[in-house]
């Protein structure tokens, strides 16, 4: 048995009970269970149809998620999160390259990189260079100033844990952002690159090992088999090519608002909803939520 899941963007909820009635008689699904009135309906359907690809573009047309999963197992134990992009609105070189008064070079750069055009590493590598020499009182600036939580973060993590869920922040970036990112949004610990400091400025270089796609593969790895757990039970979320590997592993791998080459990738692809659409796609309906 298989659950089918349409969701649209909270801040214009407009799911018309019609068209989830009518593609529920095309696909031969049972009862419609609505999650949130407007917002987010699912149904069972014996087995993924034919059509799949040519109606998610359809719904894709009217701004409308479409996702088929497997009924069993699909609440998760686990959530392993991305942060640039996903968990937070920014990719935080890019912040503070324009902090710097470098935005444009370094932006180009990281776009390749997430799109999977460059090695993630070595782009790594070469954007943390061009800011040598910055006063490190940057960070706290563009925390402070420039770093914004992508709308449903809190809830999504709030309401898993309520749950017995763990919640891990894993991320290519920085723990100078990421540790104060996963304290204020409640997850059970973080992952990050270590941005090295020298008297007090940015040396312009990363602690080696450099956590990048293979990282975060093993951080799933290793944090579920501590807790107990197979990937199938963990959700994973990301938006980059540096993603990848942990969204194939997972048992629900969801691209966020993610690059089109990674997107092409997944079959669970978020486009118009928020973070709360990983919350509705495990079943949880909206009087579930807990607040952040």
């Amino acid at each position: 048995m298989f659950i089918v899941s349409l969701l649209c963007n909270p801040d214009r909820a407009a799911l018309d009970p019609a068209i989830v009635e009518a593609l529920r008689n095309a696909w031969g699904g049972g009862d419609i269970r609505w999650l949130a009135p407007d917002l987010a309906a699912e149904f069972p359907v014996p087995r993924v149809p034919d059509n799949r690809d040519s109606v998610w573009n359809e719904f894709q047309a009217v701004q409308v998620d479409l996702v088929i999963q497997p009924a069993a197992g699909r609440r998760k134990a686990m959530l392993i999160a991305d942060m640039d992009s996903t968990m937070i609105a920014q990719e935080c070189i890019d912040e503070l390259a324009a902090e710097a008064g470098i935005g444009p070079q370094v932006a180009e750069i990281t776009a390749r990189a997430m799109n999977g055009e460059l090695d993630f590493e070595g782009a790594l590598n070469e954007r943390v260079a061009l800011l040598t020499g910055q006063d490190a009182g940057i960070i706290d600036k563009v925390l402070d100033d420039r770093i914004t939580f992508t709308p449903g973060g809190a809830t999504l993590v709030a309401t898993m844990r309520a749950n017995g869920g763990y919640a891990v922040l894993v991320s290519g970036g920085f723990t100078n952002f990421a540790d104060r990112v996963a304290a204020m949004l409640g997850f059970d610990e973080s992952r990050a690159n270590t941005l090295l400091i020298d008297h007090g400025r940015l040396s312009g270089s990363v602690a080696e090992p450099i956590l990048g796609r293979a990282a975060k593969v093993d951080a799933l790895r290793e944090i579920s088999a501590r807790r107990g757990l197979t990937p199938d039970q963990v959700m994973a979320v990301g938006d980059g090519a540096n993603d990848l590997g942990m969204l194939g592993l997972a048992g629900a791998g969801v691209a966020l608002h993610a690059k089109p080459s990674v997107a092409a990738q997944c079959d669970i692809r978020i486009n118009h909803g928020d973070l709360t659409a990983l919350l509705y796609l495990q079943g949880y309906a909206r009087d579930e939520f807990l607040p952040g």
